[in-house]
């Protein structure tokens, strides 16, 4: 039969039944779902209506995420499929789609924020040969730098505890089927509170 796009096949608004006045056409037609998988990048090429292409990833494992408070955007891997609000299948199934809330590392946000601020997250097990790095003077200008980032060092308690533990929560916002692409914004504020409420139900059951 075939994935069809068409309206003809729907019902009238009062119940009744339309009479088909053509066969399906070409600019009708629909395909199948991506069901793009979290691994190795694989991404097949679509070519579509006018000679345009679509990006059909069938798997990825990598994405640009912003975080946007901070304003800063890395690219980083995608560790898991945690919440979709429109089906738990794609949950079970670790499928990416728009909109999905994903489990990705935290390391280049934590070493950004370290270097910037010069606040450290995570207190870490000392060497001798860190110690010896860590005692080099700095120098007047770097500083200063760091004392007026400090003022403005404060972020989301939610999140820098996630950052503590390596993993943070992010929604996908491009379309992994059509793009070819996984990139999204780490989640924030009210937004995250409402997810991590979501997950925690969702255990509880």
């Amino acid at each position: 039969m075939g994935i069809s796009r068409d309206s003809l096949h729907k019902r009238r608004k009062t119940g009744g039944k339309r009479a088909p006045i053509r066969k399906k056409r070409k600019f009708e037609l629909g395909r199948p779902a991506a069901n793009t998988k979290i691994g190795a990048k694989r991404i097949h090429s679509v070519r579509t209506r006018g000679g345009n292409q679509k990006f059909r990833a069938m798997r990825l494992d990598t994405g640009n995420f912003s975080w946007g408070s901070e304003g800063q955007t890395r690219k980083t891997r995608i560790l898991d499929v945690v919440y979709n609000a429109s089906n738990n299948e794609l949950v079970r199934t670790k499928t990416l789609v728009k909109s999905c809330i994903v489990l990705i590392d935290a390391a280049p946000f934590r070493q950004w924020y370290e270097s910037y601020y010069g606040i450290p997250l995570i207190k870490k097990r000392k060497n001798k040969a860190a110690e010896v790095e860590e005692e080099k003077p700095k120098t007047k200008n770097e500083l200063r730098r760091f004392k007026q980032r400090k003022e403005q060092a404060k972020i989301d308690p939610h999140v820098e505890e996630q950052l503590h533990t390596g993993r943070v929560y992010a929604a996908i916002s491009s379309r992994p089927g059509q793009s070819g692409r996984c990139d999204g914004y780490l989640l924030e504020g009210r937004e995250l509170e409402f997810y991590q409420r979501k997950l925690r139900s969702k255990k509880g059951k």
